[in-house]
Protein backbone atom coordinates (compact mmCIF):
# COMPACT_ATOMS: atom_id res chain seq x y z
CA UNK A 1 0.00 0.00 0.00
CA UNK A 2 1.08 3.54 -0.71
CA UNK A 3 -0.43 6.99 -0.46
CA UNK A 4 -0.80 9.25 -3.46
CA UNK A 5 -0.80 13.01 -2.86
CA UNK A 6 -3.46 14.72 -4.96
CA UNK A 7 -2.21 18.20 -5.86
CA UNK A 8 -4.29 21.24 -6.77
CA UNK A 9 -3.74 21.34 -10.55
CA UNK A 10 -2.74 24.29 -12.66
CA UNK A 11 -5.92 25.57 -14.29
CA UNK A 12 -4.44 27.84 -16.93
CA UNK A 13 -2.05 30.71 -17.47
CA UNK A 14 -2.06 33.29 -14.64
CA UNK A 15 -4.30 31.11 -12.42
CA UNK A 16 -2.41 30.64 -9.13
CA UNK A 17 -5.18 29.42 -6.81
CA UNK A 18 -8.58 27.78 -6.92
CA UNK A 19 -11.58 27.40 -4.62
CA UNK A 20 -12.93 23.98 -3.67
CA UNK A 21 -16.63 23.92 -4.52
CA UNK A 22 -17.55 20.33 -3.69
CA UNK A 23 -15.87 17.08 -2.72
CA UNK A 24 -17.47 14.47 -4.97
CA UNK A 25 -15.58 11.74 -3.13
CA UNK A 26 -15.20 11.78 0.65
CA UNK A 27 -12.94 10.00 3.12
CA UNK A 28 -13.41 6.24 2.84
CA UNK A 29 -14.82 6.32 -0.68
CA UNK A 30 -13.30 4.18 -3.41
CA UNK A 31 -12.31 6.03 -6.58
CA UNK A 32 -11.46 4.81 -10.07
CA UNK A 33 -8.80 6.16 -12.40
CA UNK A 34 -10.01 9.42 -14.05
CA UNK A 35 -13.15 9.50 -11.90
CA UNK A 36 -14.05 12.98 -10.63
CA UNK A 37 -12.91 13.52 -7.06
CA UNK A 38 -13.49 17.26 -6.52
CA UNK A 39 -15.10 20.25 -8.21
CA UNK A 40 -13.09 23.47 -8.13
CA UNK A 41 -13.53 27.04 -9.30
CA UNK A 42 -11.12 29.71 -10.45
CA UNK A 43 -11.73 33.32 -11.36
CA UNK A 44 -12.48 32.18 -14.91
CA UNK A 45 -14.17 28.78 -14.94
CA UNK A 46 -15.52 25.91 -12.85
CA UNK A 47 -13.97 22.51 -13.47
CA UNK A 48 -13.94 18.90 -12.32
CA UNK A 49 -10.67 17.32 -11.17
CA UNK A 50 -10.25 13.64 -12.13
CA UNK A 51 -8.23 11.29 -9.97
CA UNK A 52 -4.92 10.31 -11.60
CA UNK A 53 -4.94 6.99 -9.67
CA UNK A 54 -7.39 4.35 -8.46
CA UNK A 55 -7.71 3.71 -4.74
CA UNK A 56 -9.43 4.90 -1.58
CA UNK A 57 -9.66 8.48 -0.28
CA UNK A 58 -8.04 8.42 3.17
CA UNK A 59 -7.72 12.13 3.93
CA UNK A 60 -9.14 15.43 2.71
CA UNK A 61 -6.88 18.35 3.64
CA UNK A 62 -9.11 21.29 2.70
CA UNK A 63 -12.81 21.94 3.23
CA UNK A 64 -15.36 23.14 0.71
CA UNK A 65 -15.12 26.89 -0.03
CA UNK A 66 -11.42 26.91 0.94
CA UNK A 67 -9.12 28.72 -1.49
CA UNK A 68 -5.99 26.68 -2.19
CA UNK A 69 -2.76 27.70 -3.98
CA UNK A 70 -1.75 25.76 -7.08
CA UNK A 71 0.58 22.88 -6.20
CA UNK A 72 -0.75 22.30 -2.67
CA UNK A 73 -1.68 18.76 -1.63
CA UNK A 74 -5.46 18.68 -1.18
CA UNK A 75 -6.13 14.98 -0.53
CA UNK A 76 -4.45 11.63 0.10
CA UNK A 77 -5.45 8.52 -1.85
CA UNK A 78 -4.40 5.04 -0.74
CA UNK A 79 -3.37 2.92 -3.73
CA UNK A 80 -2.38 -0.69 -4.31
CA UNK A 81 0.94 0.45 -5.76
CA UNK A 82 4.13 0.19 -3.70
CA UNK A 83 5.05 3.80 -4.48
CA UNK A 84 3.09 6.79 -5.63
CA UNK A 85 4.85 10.09 -6.09
CA UNK A 86 2.99 13.40 -6.14
CA UNK A 87 1.89 14.38 -9.60
CA UNK A 88 3.25 17.75 -10.69
CA UNK A 89 0.71 20.40 -11.62
CA UNK A 90 0.63 21.03 -15.39
CA UNK A 91 2.65 24.06 -16.49
CA UNK A 92 3.66 24.80 -12.89
CA UNK A 93 7.18 26.23 -12.77
CA UNK A 94 9.24 28.32 -10.40
CA UNK A 95 9.68 31.96 -11.41
CA UNK A 96 12.99 32.63 -13.10
CA UNK A 97 15.43 34.45 -10.78
CA UNK A 98 16.50 37.96 -11.61
CA UNK A 99 20.11 39.00 -12.07
CA UNK A 100 20.31 40.10 -8.43
CA UNK A 101 19.01 36.74 -7.22
CA UNK A 102 15.52 37.92 -6.42
CA UNK A 103 12.44 36.38 -8.01
CA UNK A 104 10.03 38.71 -9.83
CA UNK A 105 7.44 38.19 -7.08
CA UNK A 106 9.94 39.03 -4.33
CA UNK A 107 11.15 42.11 -6.18
CA UNK A 108 7.58 43.31 -6.70
CA UNK A 109 6.72 42.62 -3.07
CA UNK A 110 9.75 44.55 -1.81
CA UNK A 111 8.86 47.42 -4.11
CA UNK A 112 5.29 47.45 -2.80
CA UNK A 113 6.47 47.50 0.80
CA UNK A 114 8.95 50.27 0.08
CA UNK A 115 6.33 52.81 -0.89
CA UNK A 116 2.62 52.58 -0.26
CA UNK A 117 2.01 55.78 -2.18
CA UNK A 118 3.71 54.36 -5.25
CA UNK A 119 1.61 51.18 -4.97
CA UNK A 120 -1.60 53.17 -4.91
CA UNK A 121 -0.60 55.26 -7.87
CA UNK A 122 0.07 52.51 -10.38
CA UNK A 123 -3.60 51.68 -10.89
CA UNK A 124 -3.43 48.17 -12.41
CA UNK A 125 -6.63 47.59 -14.36
CA UNK A 126 -7.30 44.29 -16.12
CA UNK A 127 -6.74 41.82 -13.29
CA UNK A 128 -8.68 39.04 -11.66
CA UNK A 129 -8.94 38.64 -7.90
CA UNK A 130 -9.09 35.41 -5.94
CA UNK A 131 -12.15 34.70 -3.78
CA UNK A 132 -9.97 35.16 -0.68
CA UNK A 133 -8.81 38.64 -1.76
CA UNK A 134 -12.35 39.64 -2.72
CA UNK A 135 -13.69 38.46 0.63
CA UNK A 136 -11.10 40.52 2.50
CA UNK A 137 -11.88 43.53 0.33
CA UNK A 138 -15.60 43.14 0.98
CA UNK A 139 -15.11 42.82 4.73
CA UNK A 140 -12.88 45.88 4.81
CA UNK A 141 -15.20 47.85 2.50
CA UNK A 142 -12.57 48.25 -0.23
CA UNK A 143 -14.24 49.16 -3.52
CA UNK A 144 -13.19 47.57 -6.81
CA UNK A 145 -11.68 50.86 -7.96
CA UNK A 146 -9.56 51.04 -4.82
CA UNK A 147 -8.60 47.39 -5.12
CA UNK A 148 -7.35 47.98 -8.66
CA UNK A 149 -4.89 50.52 -7.32
CA UNK A 150 -3.06 48.00 -5.11
CA UNK A 151 0.19 46.76 -6.63
CA UNK A 152 0.23 42.96 -6.65
CA UNK A 153 3.30 40.85 -6.02
CA UNK A 154 1.78 37.69 -7.51
CA UNK A 155 2.30 36.33 -10.99
CA UNK A 156 1.39 38.91 -13.66
CA UNK A 157 0.69 41.46 -10.97
CA UNK A 158 -2.06 39.55 -9.16
CA UNK A 159 -2.96 40.87 -5.72
CA UNK A 160 -2.18 38.30 -3.02
CA UNK A 161 -3.44 38.01 0.54
CA UNK A 162 -0.16 39.50 1.78
CA UNK A 163 -0.54 42.49 -0.58
CA UNK A 164 -4.03 43.42 0.56
CA UNK A 165 -3.22 42.93 4.26
CA UNK A 166 -0.11 45.12 3.90
CA UNK A 167 -2.21 47.75 2.15
CA UNK A 168 -4.80 47.69 4.93
CA UNK A 169 -2.08 48.30 7.51
CA UNK A 170 -0.75 51.31 5.64
CA UNK A 171 -4.03 52.78 4.46
CA UNK A 172 -4.98 55.99 6.18
CA UNK A 173 -8.40 56.12 7.73
CA UNK A 174 -11.00 57.58 5.40
CA UNK A 175 -13.98 56.60 3.24
CA UNK A 176 -13.32 53.33 1.43
CA UNK A 177 -15.07 54.67 -1.64
CA UNK A 178 -12.34 57.25 -2.28
CA UNK A 179 -9.81 56.14 -4.90
CA UNK A 180 -6.72 57.88 -6.27
CA UNK A 181 -6.76 57.92 -10.05
CA UNK A 182 -3.91 59.23 -12.24
CA UNK A 183 -4.71 62.53 -13.94
CA UNK A 184 -5.32 61.81 -17.61
CA UNK A 185 -4.60 65.38 -18.75
CA UNK A 186 -1.52 65.59 -21.04
CA UNK A 187 1.55 66.79 -19.20
CA UNK A 188 -0.01 66.46 -15.75
CA UNK A 189 1.10 63.68 -13.48
CA UNK A 190 -0.48 64.72 -10.20
CA UNK A 191 -3.29 62.44 -9.00
CA UNK A 192 -6.86 63.56 -8.52
CA UNK A 193 -9.36 62.30 -5.97
CA UNK A 194 -12.47 60.62 -7.38
CA UNK A 195 -15.24 59.50 -5.05
CA UNK A 196 -17.04 56.28 -5.92
CA UNK A 197 -20.10 55.41 -3.86
CA UNK A 198 -23.02 53.15 -4.63
CA UNK A 199 -26.43 54.73 -4.13
CA UNK A 200 -28.36 53.72 -1.03
CA UNK A 201 -31.02 51.10 -1.73
CA UNK A 202 -34.29 51.25 0.19
CA UNK A 203 -35.45 47.89 1.53
CA UNK A 204 -38.92 49.17 2.37
CA UNK A 205 -41.97 47.66 0.77
CA UNK A 206 -42.49 44.28 -0.86
CA UNK A 207 -38.97 43.12 -1.77
CA UNK A 208 -36.96 39.92 -1.96
CA UNK A 209 -33.21 39.79 -1.36
CA UNK A 210 -31.36 37.43 -3.70
CA UNK A 211 -27.60 37.10 -3.33
CA UNK A 212 -25.56 37.04 -6.52
CA UNK A 213 -24.00 33.68 -7.31
CA UNK A 214 -20.23 33.41 -7.58
CA UNK A 215 -20.08 33.83 -11.34
CA UNK A 216 -22.45 36.81 -11.36
CA UNK A 217 -20.21 38.54 -8.82
CA UNK A 218 -17.20 37.92 -11.06
CA UNK A 219 -19.06 39.21 -14.11
CA UNK A 220 -20.14 42.32 -12.22
CA UNK A 221 -16.59 43.07 -11.11
CA UNK A 222 -15.22 42.47 -14.60
CA UNK A 223 -17.78 44.79 -16.21
CA UNK A 224 -17.12 47.61 -13.75
CA UNK A 225 -13.38 47.15 -14.20
CA UNK A 226 -13.69 47.28 -18.00
CA UNK A 227 -15.65 50.55 -17.97
CA UNK A 228 -13.14 51.98 -15.49
CA UNK A 229 -10.13 50.97 -17.62
CA UNK A 230 -11.34 51.74 -21.15
CA UNK A 231 -13.16 54.80 -22.51
CA UNK A 232 -15.88 53.09 -24.53
CA UNK A 233 -17.08 54.32 -27.92
CA UNK A 234 -19.72 52.42 -29.91
CA UNK A 235 -20.24 52.55 -33.70
CA UNK A 236 -23.18 51.10 -35.64
CA UNK A 237 -23.79 49.91 -39.18
CA UNK A 238 -26.82 48.33 -40.87
CA UNK A 239 -26.17 45.27 -43.03
CA UNK A 240 -28.16 43.55 -45.75
CA UNK A 241 -27.75 39.82 -45.02
CA UNK A 242 -30.35 38.58 -47.50
CA UNK A 243 -27.79 36.46 -49.37
CA UNK A 244 -26.69 34.76 -46.15
CA UNK A 245 -30.28 34.00 -45.10
CA UNK A 246 -31.14 32.55 -48.52
CA UNK A 247 -27.92 30.50 -48.64
CA UNK A 248 -28.47 29.02 -45.19
CA UNK A 249 -32.07 28.08 -45.97
CA UNK A 250 -30.87 26.39 -49.16
CA UNK A 251 -27.98 24.39 -47.69
CA UNK A 252 -28.84 23.71 -44.03
CA UNK A 253 -30.26 20.21 -44.64
CA UNK A 254 -27.43 19.25 -47.00
CA UNK A 255 -24.86 20.66 -44.59
CA UNK A 256 -26.19 18.68 -41.64
CA UNK A 257 -26.36 15.48 -43.67
CA UNK A 258 -22.82 15.93 -45.00
CA UNK A 259 -21.07 17.09 -41.80
CA UNK A 260 -23.53 16.03 -39.07
CA UNK A 261 -23.55 19.64 -37.87
CA UNK A 262 -26.22 22.35 -37.81
CA UNK A 263 -25.15 25.47 -39.68
CA UNK A 264 -26.08 28.71 -37.89
CA UNK A 265 -25.29 32.32 -38.66
CA UNK A 266 -22.58 32.55 -36.01
CA UNK A 267 -19.80 30.82 -38.04
CA UNK A 268 -20.55 33.16 -40.96
CA UNK A 269 -20.21 36.21 -38.69
CA UNK A 270 -16.96 34.86 -37.22
CA UNK A 271 -15.55 34.22 -40.69
CA UNK A 272 -16.26 37.82 -41.72
CA UNK A 273 -14.73 39.21 -38.51
CA UNK A 274 -11.58 37.08 -38.92
CA UNK A 275 -11.13 38.34 -42.49
CA UNK A 276 -11.61 41.95 -41.40
CA UNK A 277 -9.07 41.54 -38.58
CA UNK A 278 -6.50 40.51 -41.17
CA UNK A 279 -7.30 43.72 -43.04
CA UNK A 280 -7.15 45.85 -39.86
CA UNK A 281 -4.69 44.12 -37.48
CA UNK A 282 -4.63 47.07 -35.07
CA UNK A 283 -8.09 46.04 -33.86
CA UNK A 284 -6.54 42.78 -32.62
CA UNK A 285 -4.46 44.31 -29.83
CA UNK A 286 -4.17 44.82 -26.08
CA UNK A 287 -2.87 47.73 -24.01
CA UNK A 288 -0.04 47.17 -21.55
CA UNK A 289 0.61 50.48 -19.81
CA UNK A 290 1.85 52.73 -22.61
CA UNK A 291 2.68 49.79 -24.90
CA UNK A 292 0.44 48.29 -27.57
CA UNK A 293 0.56 44.49 -27.80
CA UNK A 294 -0.33 43.41 -31.34
CA UNK A 295 -1.77 39.89 -31.36
CA UNK A 296 -0.65 37.84 -34.35
CA UNK A 297 -3.14 35.06 -33.61
CA UNK A 298 -6.81 35.66 -34.34
CA UNK A 299 -8.68 34.04 -31.45
CA UNK A 300 -12.34 35.00 -31.46
CA UNK A 301 -14.50 34.65 -28.38
CA UNK A 302 -18.23 34.13 -28.64
CA UNK A 303 -20.58 34.85 -25.77
CA UNK A 304 -22.57 31.72 -24.85
CA UNK A 305 -25.34 31.24 -22.31
CA UNK A 306 -24.87 28.94 -19.32
CA UNK A 307 -27.73 26.96 -17.71
CA UNK A 308 -27.65 29.47 -14.83
CA UNK A 309 -28.45 32.31 -17.23
CA UNK A 310 -24.97 33.81 -16.90
CA UNK A 311 -22.76 34.29 -19.95
CA UNK A 312 -19.34 32.83 -20.63
CA UNK A 313 -17.02 33.49 -23.57
CA UNK A 314 -15.39 30.37 -25.06
CA UNK A 315 -12.68 31.10 -27.62
CA UNK A 316 -12.15 29.76 -31.14
CA UNK A 317 -8.39 29.65 -31.53
CA UNK A 318 -6.90 30.46 -34.95
CA UNK A 319 -10.29 31.42 -36.35
CA UNK A 320 -8.70 32.93 -39.46
CA UNK A 321 -7.15 29.54 -40.28
CA UNK A 322 -10.48 27.65 -40.30
CA UNK A 323 -12.92 27.28 -43.17
CA UNK A 324 -16.67 27.61 -42.64
CA UNK A 325 -17.03 23.92 -41.83
CA UNK A 326 -14.25 24.08 -39.25
CA UNK A 327 -15.76 27.20 -37.68
CA UNK A 328 -19.17 25.51 -37.52
CA UNK A 329 -17.76 22.46 -35.73
CA UNK A 330 -15.89 24.67 -33.25
CA UNK A 331 -18.90 26.91 -32.58
CA UNK A 332 -21.26 23.98 -32.01
CA UNK A 333 -18.77 22.10 -29.83
CA UNK A 334 -18.07 25.08 -27.57
CA UNK A 335 -21.74 26.06 -27.32
CA UNK A 336 -22.79 22.51 -26.42
CA UNK A 337 -20.09 22.13 -23.80
CA UNK A 338 -20.94 25.56 -22.36
CA UNK A 339 -24.58 24.49 -21.90
CA UNK A 340 -23.40 21.27 -20.24
CA UNK A 341 -20.90 23.07 -17.94
CA UNK A 342 -18.08 21.07 -19.53
CA UNK A 343 -15.79 23.88 -20.71
CA UNK A 344 -12.14 23.59 -19.76
CA UNK A 345 -10.03 26.56 -18.57
CA UNK A 346 -8.13 26.67 -21.86
CA UNK A 347 -11.45 26.98 -23.74
CA UNK A 348 -12.04 30.48 -22.38
CA UNK A 349 -8.48 31.83 -22.50
CA UNK A 350 -6.46 33.67 -25.12
CA UNK A 351 -9.25 35.57 -26.85
CA UNK A 352 -8.24 38.60 -28.93
CA UNK A 353 -11.69 39.79 -30.11
CA UNK A 354 -15.22 38.98 -28.94
CA UNK A 355 -18.61 38.63 -30.65
CA UNK A 356 -21.89 38.69 -28.74
CA UNK A 357 -25.28 37.96 -30.29
CA UNK A 358 -27.91 40.27 -28.81
CA UNK A 359 -30.26 39.17 -31.58
CA UNK A 360 -30.77 35.94 -29.65
CA UNK A 361 -32.94 37.92 -27.25
CA UNK A 362 -34.83 39.69 -30.03
CA UNK A 363 -32.80 42.91 -29.71
CA UNK A 364 -31.88 44.78 -32.87
CA UNK A 365 -28.71 46.34 -31.46
CA UNK A 366 -26.66 46.71 -28.29
CA UNK A 367 -23.69 48.53 -26.79
CA UNK A 368 -21.55 45.72 -25.36
CA UNK A 369 -18.81 46.19 -22.76
CA UNK A 370 -15.26 45.32 -23.82
CA UNK A 371 -13.93 41.95 -22.64
CA UNK A 372 -10.60 43.03 -21.12
CA UNK A 373 -7.76 42.97 -22.01
CA UNK A 374 -9.14 43.13 -25.55
CA UNK A 375 -9.93 46.50 -27.11
CA UNK A 376 -13.10 45.77 -29.10
CA UNK A 377 -16.29 43.71 -28.97
CA UNK A 378 -18.94 43.41 -31.69
CA UNK A 379 -22.64 42.76 -31.15
CA UNK A 380 -24.87 41.28 -33.85
CA UNK A 381 -28.57 42.15 -33.72
CA UNK A 382 -31.69 40.31 -34.75
CA UNK A 383 -32.29 39.79 -38.46
CA UNK A 384 -35.49 41.51 -39.54
CA UNK A 385 -37.33 41.82 -42.85
CA UNK A 386 -37.43 45.50 -43.82
CA UNK A 387 -38.07 47.59 -46.92
CA UNK A 388 -34.77 48.76 -48.37
CA UNK A 389 -33.68 50.83 -51.34
CA UNK A 390 -31.77 48.83 -53.96
CA UNK A 391 -29.77 50.36 -56.79
CA UNK A 392 -30.31 48.64 -60.14
CA UNK A 393 -29.34 49.41 -63.71
CA UNK A 394 -32.91 50.62 -64.25
CA UNK A 395 -32.92 52.89 -61.20
CA UNK A 396 -33.61 52.62 -57.50
CA UNK A 397 -36.31 50.24 -56.27
CA UNK A 398 -37.75 49.35 -52.88
CA UNK A 399 -37.62 45.69 -51.94
CA UNK A 400 -38.08 43.55 -48.84
CA UNK A 401 -34.65 42.54 -47.53
CA UNK A 402 -33.23 40.76 -44.51
CA UNK A 403 -31.47 43.49 -42.51
CA UNK A 404 -29.52 43.56 -39.27
CA UNK A 405 -27.44 45.98 -37.21
CA UNK A 406 -23.85 45.46 -36.18
CA UNK A 407 -22.53 47.48 -33.25
CA UNK A 408 -18.99 47.58 -31.96
CA UNK A 409 -17.67 49.06 -28.73
CA UNK A 410 -13.96 49.88 -28.74
CA UNK A 411 -11.28 51.29 -26.47
CA UNK A 412 -10.85 54.91 -27.53
CA UNK A 413 -7.39 55.07 -25.98
CA UNK A 414 -6.00 53.14 -28.92
CA UNK A 415 -8.85 52.69 -31.41
CA UNK A 416 -10.05 55.94 -32.94
CA UNK A 417 -13.24 56.47 -34.91
CA UNK A 418 -11.59 55.95 -38.27
CA UNK A 419 -10.17 52.54 -37.36
CA UNK A 420 -13.25 51.39 -35.45
CA UNK A 421 -15.68 52.57 -38.12
CA UNK A 422 -13.60 51.24 -41.01
CA UNK A 423 -13.25 47.82 -39.41
CA UNK A 424 -16.98 47.56 -38.73
CA UNK A 425 -17.80 48.63 -42.30
CA UNK A 426 -15.39 46.00 -43.65
CA UNK A 427 -17.19 43.29 -41.68
CA UNK A 428 -20.47 44.52 -43.16
CA UNK A 429 -19.00 44.48 -46.67
CA UNK A 430 -17.90 40.86 -46.28
CA UNK A 431 -21.36 39.87 -45.04
CA UNK A 432 -23.19 41.71 -47.83
CA UNK A 433 -20.83 40.21 -50.40
CA UNK A 434 -21.53 36.62 -49.29
CA UNK A 435 -21.86 34.31 -52.30
CA UNK A 436 -25.35 32.83 -52.35
CA UNK A 437 -24.06 30.09 -54.68
CA UNK A 438 -21.30 29.05 -52.26
CA UNK A 439 -20.76 25.29 -52.14
CA UNK A 440 -20.85 23.35 -48.88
Amino acid sequence: MAQFELIMPKMGESIMEATILKWVKNVGDQIELDETIVEIATDKVDSEVPSPVAGKVVQVLFAENDTVPIGKVIALIETESDAAAPKASPALAEPAPQANGQSPAAAASNGAQASSAQALGKGEGSRFYSPLVRNIAQQEKISLQELELITGSGMQGRVTKKDILSYLEERKEGPASTATVPNASPGKGSPVQVNYSAPAVSLDGNVEIVEMDRMRKLIAEHMVMSKHVSPHVTSFVEVDVTNIVKWREKVKDVFQKKYNEKITYTPVFIEAVARAIRDFPMINISVDGTNIVVRKDVNIGMAAALPSGNLIVPVIKGADQLNLTGLTKSVNDLANRARANQLKPEDIQGGTFTITNVGTFGNVMGTPIINQPQVAIMAVGAIRKKPAVLETEYGDIIAVRHMMFLSMSYDHRVVDGFLGGSFLKRVADYLEGFDVERAV
